[in-house]
């Protein structure tokens, strides 16, 4: 019967509402009479027998008419039980009218009443009753997963109705801190105290909880995971209020715990004078715009009203994701793609003045420490050619601003991605002495949770499988960001350079990534196995630092650093290299780079990066399988014998000696 019932089509359970109403109707008025007159079957109704076929006629029309036999049994709420008042009230009034002008005698008004009062009755209990069928068979047939809600507000309450009339989850308990609210019920869920929980997870087999609270901080949303945590439960979550409130989320949206979460700490608001300083009415471009920083940078950039964007990348597939996502937002404002490496110097300098760019945001860069450690060329390559030859561009294009995004394994670097990083920075902070015109600012900052790279998608994925989870060493230590923040605080930060600026964000206190495994375990419900606990359910593995990898990361090389006007960003003073000698070194790096050098480019990196040591191990597989084949040469380390002609890109003369802000002549770029 549920399976028929469920299944049937629209117009056969109209029918069947129709069949009930047209039963239910004569069998009130019957009832009515009785009740009234105490008696099985009284003798007045055989004066108004008409009555019984005038009720159903009367009625049906009046129940279409008003929608009854519209709404989905399915969903039956509030506003049908509403208008089933009102169909039954203009019903009751109607049949009352007819009796009056049919000067029936020796009936009781008030048999009127009493048929008001059970055709409710049966017409609205038919209704709760079919879709109380419906669920009984949708929970049988779909095997609902029982929840609990923890949270017993509105976004709770309203969560609770959309999972009942759904096919994935059933509410079998609330879960709320405040006293008053225990022990009520909400859509026929009980609300039960967050320290009965290990009891309710016995009872109710339930496996998850979901946090309904989408106002929530939090720092007070960690505690509550914190306190989740030692329960075998997956915790999953409602987006945030800005998101509800900004409709680009609903109630019903559910999604994993935001690791941010694991956190514990409150982004702080922007500042709306130094946000939009740099792109407010400004032409703007993002270099590596597809990548995780990249990406968050460009939408929230498109948020603060620039006149145009420009998306400089080199994936095709993630600049073209992106410039859908980003026109989907249709916001009126052109979104310009442009496929590009920032290490070909003509190209990107044309860009910057065929769009006549105002600011540029530097986030292109090989950032994957053990790959940047086994491929030290490209490394080079990207991170600081790129970077000195698309800040030469910038220069001689005239834009006002250019920002760098850097990383905290800069400073004091045990491995190639941090010392090209560093090197980077060197290049802008000599660069930035020689120029009048434009700005050029870094940004310094830690890792940044779910980017590219990060261990959070790792750990995601192996807890999925089963595990084992892997961590390279139980006292590794890192600081995290979200990339939300870690854009907003980018976009801030440029607006207060002065030039040659190092801009140092506000980490927070530093998390270990042992601890931060072991989070992720328990919030997807699931224990961590270990000595202490055998028969867990993921185990962590130890697998020992990666080549240039340390143990703990730092934000600052010395110690001369001041506060700016954003609580959060910090500016330091930090040792510089003479522009003279930058070119020196550029030089050489350049000789070391065309004949793949490997050996020599640490070396030079030893000499000009403080605190990086070109002692460890070469891990680049060319160059150990080169020195290999040459091991009986009378020098291996002599480098690769390759013709480099064509490797050097320097910029076009003509080209960095156009006009400032006029388009590049075509002549001059073939």
């Amino acid at each position: 019967m549920y399976k028929k019932l469920s299944e049937s089509s629209r117009n056969t359970k109209k029918a069947l509402l129709v069949g009930l109403d047209v039963i239910a109707l004569p069998i009130a008025l019957w009832a009515g009479f009785s009740l009234r007159l105490g008696e099985w079957w009284p003798q007045n109704i055989d004066n108004v027998w008409w009555l019984f076929f005038a009720a159903p006629l009367v009625a049906v029309p009046i129940f279409i008419r008003m929608g009854l036999y519209r709404a989905v049994l399915r969903y039956v709420g509030s506003k049908a039980l509403v208008t089933i008042v009102k169909a039954v009230t203009i019903t009751t009034l109607i049949l009352l009218a007819l009796m009056v002008m049919s000067q029936s005698h020796g009936v009781p008004r008030s048999v009127f009443i009493s048929f008001w009062l059970i055709s409710l009755l049966f017409i609205a209990g038919s209704r709760l009753v079919l879709k109380g069928y419906i669920h009984s068979y949708t929970r049988k047939i779909k095997n609902k997963q029982p929840v609990a809600i923890y949270g017993a507000g509105a976004a709770g309450a309203e969560l609770a109705k959309a999972m009942q009339s759904g096919w994935e989850y059933e509410p079998v308990v609330f879960l709320d801190d405040q006293i008053e609210k225990q022990g009520v019920e909400i859509h026929g869920v009980k609300v039960h105290s967050p320290t009965e929980l290990p009891e309710l997870i016995e009872q109710t087999g339930l496996s998850q909880v979901l946090l309904a609270m989408p106002a929530l901080s939090h720092r007070r949303k960690h505690k509550v995971l914190e306190k989740l945590g030692a329960c075998q439960v997956q915790i999953r979550t409602l987006p945030g209020i800005a998101d509800l409130v900004s409709g680009k989320a609903k109630i019903s949206d559910i999604r994993e715990v935001d690791t941010g979460d694991v956190l514990g700490r409150n982004a702080v608001p922007p500042i709306p004078g130094l946000i939009g300083k740099c792109i407010r009415g400004k032409n703007v471009m993002v270099t590596g715009a597809g990548g995780s920083i990249g990406s968050e940078l460009c939408r929230q950039i498109v948020e603060n009203g620039p006149a145009k964007l420009v998306l400089f990348e080199q994936s095709e597939f993630a600049l073209y994701k992106l410039e859908k996502e980003l026109e989907a937002y249709n916001l009126g404002l052109e979104i310009i793609a442009v496929l590009g490496s920032v290490t070909h110097s003509r190209r990107v300098e044309s860009v910057l003045r065929s769009f006549a760019i105002h600011t540029v945001y530097h986030a292109a860069a090989y950032k994957h420490v053990p790959l940047v450690e086994q491929n030290p060329i490209e490394g080079l390559q990207n991170n600081v050619f790129g970077t000195w030859r698309t800040a030469e561009a910038a220069k001689a294009a005239g834009v006002e601003t250019f920002v760098l995004i850097s990383t905290d394994k800069a400073v004091r670097p045990t491995n190639i991605m941090g010392a090209t990083k560093r090197l980077a920075e060197l290049v802008l902070q000599g660069m930035a002495e020689e120029s009048d015109t434009t700005c050029f600012t870094m940004v310094r900052f830690g890792n940044v949770l779910d980017s590219s790279g990060s261990v959070i998608p790792l750990f995601r994925d192996q807890i999925k499988k089963g595990g084992p989870v892997t961590v390279t060493h139980p006292e590794v230590t890192r600081y995290f960001m979200t990339i939300p923040e870690a854009a907003q605080l980018v976009l801030q930060a440029g607006a207060l350079g002065e030039g040659g600026d190092v801009f140092v964000l506000e980490m927070g206190d530093p998390i270990k990534i042992d601890d931060l495994a072991r989070s992720m375990i328990r919030l997807s419900g699931l224990e961590v196995c270990d000595e202490d606990n055998p028969e867990g359910d993921v185990e962590i593995k130890y697998t020992g630092l990666r080549p240039g990898e340390k143990l703990y990361e730092e934000l600052l090389i010395g110690d001369n650093v001041t506060g700016t006007e954003h609580p959060k960003i910090m500016r330091a003073a930090e040792e510089k290299l003479s522009w003279k000698k930058m070119l020196h070194y550029k030089y050489e790096f350049e000789m070391a780079r065309n004949n793949f050098e490997t050996k020599k480019v640490k070396l030079l990196l030893e000499e000009i990066v403080s605190g990086y040591s070109a002692d460890k191990d070469i891990v680049d597989p060319v160059w150990n399988q080169f020195c290999l084949i040459n091991s009986d040469a009378d020098n291996p380390d002599r480098g690769l014998s390759v013709d480099s002609d064509n490797l050097v890109d320097e910029p076009v003369e003509g080209l960095v000696e156009a006009p400032v802000k006029e388009s590049v002549n075509e002549r001059s770029l073939h």
